[in-house]
């Protein structure tokens, strides 16, 4: 109650002086394949980060991702641009340009900052649409500053937009944050030193162990301190992304005793960082958000012991076994060329080769495809409309799919099944379902009053939110709405 006091005592006052009313900073916190149930499963600490959110915060328990795949770079594309990659272009981790596989934010142009030789340069251009950054950045007649922080590259790149003062995550080449040409030509001194006096537990295994958070809330109250974050006339911006929560859900599973510690660790680093914001910004000044990038399903032993519908796909496997059906029928080899996750890709130029009609193919290899129990639908996106599949999912698929960069052909599971394989006893994701879709949504801080809804609300409405109270544009390509509560 003190802290909504605050907050309110603040937007008075903004009110009487006749400003523009915006916080000095806003926080959007993503933790990676976090579920929306953990917000209530896990018994959080009194003062703990978890339950200062749950009391100050305003909760919308009902967000959904509206789209497929989700993964990581789509679901840190959609939330800072209120989009799906049917419009800002980031359709999986990875996807197929002209046959060739690239990475959401591969980009040879560039050089990475810091590392060694082996690492790589990156950059958001693979994103073409604006996101939150950018349109506070144009709004403020470029006076905004933004910083990204994250263990994995896009989740540093992605959520920080076009316009960051700097991006910098985790490079398992030289072990410490690095960042690339994109940004600046020399790693800032206060990060080359972050990673001289952190050596040894950058050297440790930061994917699954608690210090991996450590690392990233420390990195980005570092950030705060040495950009002046929150200091300046006008908003600036911090986009934080947890991602060993994802990493060693995938390797471990769902409440495994190692993630079970992460989550017991961010939820003290949440507790400091907080702490850290309302000393340095002061009480009243910062809006906070915390989501999550997309859900997890359980493993398939767990559910399994405990008699739950359950199953695994192997989508390799699948494909291998399709194109030597194909090849029987059409005399062609490797039709489906690749795949990606749940979307595979034609071999488009063995198929103009030999005068093979796209649509006899495209809809040969989908009946293949469907034929294995685990699957429910394998449908050829160009005909979508005319799939027996429920609109609902279809609509996901539209507005996951990006000309140019998704495959030709989906796969819907059975609801239940996960990518990899049955004895597979880490989480996944990626599917329609509420496993992998229904996400955590907190706002608190500037002009939030402490409550909750159970209306639907989407992964896109996070940006469309923030920029209504900020009173500025929409980032181009947003097709969320606010929530007015």
């Amino acid at each position: 109650m003190k802290r909504f006091l605050v907050v309110v005592l603040a937007a008075i006052a903004l009110c009487a002086a006749g400003q523009v009313e915006r916080p000095k900073l806003v926080v959007g916190i993503v933790v990676d394949q976090m579920r929306w149930d953990y917000l209530y499963t896990y018994d959080w600490e009194d003062g703990g980060g978890f339950q200062t959110l749950l009391n100050d915060g305003y909760r919308c328990n009902n967000t959904i991702i509206d789209y497929v795949p989700t993964v990581t770079a789509a679901g840190h594309a959609s939330i800072f641009s209120g989009t799906t990659p049917a419009f800002h272009g980031i359709a999986g981790n990875s996807y197929s340009i002209n046959g060739k596989t690239v990475s959401s934010v591969q980009d040879d142009t560039e050089k990475a900052v810091g590392g060694n030789e082996q690492s790589r340069g990156k950059s958001p251009r693979n994103l073409i649409a604006t996101n939150i950054a950018d349109q506070l950045y144009l709004a403020t007649d470029y006076k905004s500053r933004t910083v990204g922080i994250a263990l994995k590259d896009r989740a540093a790149i992605l959520p920080s937009g076009h316009t960051p003062t700097g991006a910098y995550w985790f490079d398992s080449n030289s072990k410490s944050f690095i960042t690339s040409t994109y940004y600046c030509d020399k790693l800032p001194k206060w990060v080359a030193d972050f990673n001289k006096r952190n050596r040894k537990d950058l050297e440790s295994d930061i994917y699954n162990l608690p210090v991996g958070t450590t690392l990233t809330f420390a990195l980005a109250e570092q950030a705060l301190i040495n950009e002046r974050l929150g200091q300046g006339e006008a908003t600036d911006m911090l986009t934080i992304s947890v991602s060993n929560t994802d990493m060693c859900a995938h390797n471990t599973g769902s409440h495994s005793p190692k993630l079970d510690s992460i989550y017991w660790q961010l939820d003290k680093e949440l507790a400091h960082f907080i702490n850290v914001l309302d000393q340095r910004i002061g009480l009243g000044n910062y809006l906070l958000f915390l989501t999550a990038d997309h859900g997890g399903t359980h493993g398939c032993p767990r559910m399994e012991e405990h008699h739950l519908p359950n199953g695994a796909w192997e989508n390799g496997k699948a494909r291998e076994a399709a194109n030597e059906v194909l090849k029987a029928r059409f005399g062609v080899d490797r039709l489906i060329m690749k795949d990606h996750g749940f979307t595979f890709y034609l071999n488009h130029h063995a198929i103009d080769s030999a005068g093979l009609d796209t649509h006899e193919v495209a809809q040969a290899a989908c009946r293949e495809l469907a034929k294995a129990d685990e699957v429910e639908w394998a449908v050829e996106v160009a005909d979508l409309d005319n799939s027996p599949m429920p609109s609902i999912v279809k609509e996901r698929i539209k507005l996951g799919y990006y000309p140019g960069r998704s495959g030709d052909i989906y796969v819907i599971h059975r609801t239940g099944v996960q990518l990899g394989k049955t004895e597979y006893a880490g989480s996944n994701h990626g599917t329609w379902s509420q496993s992998d879709s229904h996400i955590p949504l907190i706002f608190m801080g500037w002009h939030i009053t402490p409550g909750e809804t159970s209306r639907l609300t989407h992964m896109t409405d996070i940006a469309a939110t923030v920029c209504a109270m900020l009173h500025i544009q929409a980032p181009n390509g947003c097709i969320g709405t606010p929530i007015f509560e």
